[in-house]
């Protein structure tokens, strides 16, 4: 039986894939849990980079958000759980996933974001993002959000925006008085985001999508001045 399906959105992510394929493998209760890999490139570059048997590959129209989106229509677990390529989930993260979602007070969750680095930079970016979403309760896309099916397809999935899809979708369900926990062990997501434009101006530039998008710039507006190929689409949320 299927409980959870585990949705990947990736573009050009060739050499994070097969990584990511094994570590999900090596989960205790994967064998409950589908994994559906859906590539917003244009050659499906890294579907085809994937070995790993039982893994559902689809193709959508680039964007995160459509992408995942995609994925969760073609999902048959009554639990979603969204990942990013980069980011690998704690050992015990789909039994804690089931408790959670077997209490019904709970729509959802995410776990507290952890980077695979000894930086101290990184730790403390790591621990503000934390405290940031138990805080808010709004978790962002880095911090492998998952919710329940009926209630994701009840909000119309993330909406169809090319920045921020994950801080809508999660100020909607808190709008909508619903409940998600944040569980208290870390998810491990790479530094290569801060190593390739630099901790303080990716960090400023995160914060500033932020503040910009809660003071009611589009986000159209927002990928329009703040995207740069390849790196910003990785980073779809702001941490």
């Amino acid at each position: 039986m299927t409980r959870c399906s585990i949705i990947v959105p990736v573009l050009n992510e060739t050499g994070e894939i097969e990584g990511l394929l094994r570590h999900l493998k090596a989960l205790p209760g994967a064998a409950s849990a589908e994994v559906i890999v859906v590539d917003g490139g244009v050659a499906g570059d890294t579907l085809q980079a994937i070995r790993a048997p039982g893994v559902i590959r689809l193709r959508a129209p680039v964007g995160r958000a459509r992408q995942m989106n995609a994925g969760a229509a073609s999902a048959r677990g009554a639990i979603l759980l969204f990942l990013h390529a980069d980011t690998r989930l704690p050992e015990n993260a789909l039994p804690m996933i089931y408790e959670i979602m077997g209490n019904p007070a709970f729509v959802g969750g995410a776990f507290d974001l952890g980077i695979r680095s000894d930086r101290r930079s990184h730790r403390f970016i790591a621990a503000v993002a934390s405290l940031r979403s138990r805080l808010t309760q709004i978790p962002y896309g880095d911090q492998a959000i998952f919710l329940n099916r009926a209630c994701f397809e009840r909000l119309g999935g993330y909406p169809d925006i090319p920045l921020m899809e994950d801080v809508a979708l999660m100020r909607r369900i808190k709008r909508e008085r619903m409940r998600i926990h944040i569980l208290p062990s870390r998810v491990s997501t790479s530094p290569r985001r801060w190593e390739a434009e630099g901790i303080l101006w990716t960090t400023l530039r995160n914060w500033t999508l932020l503040a910009l998008y809660g003071a009611g710039v589009s986000p159209a507006t927002l990928a329009r001045h703040y995207r740069s190929g390849k790196a910003v689409y990785e980073r779809s949320g702001a941490d």
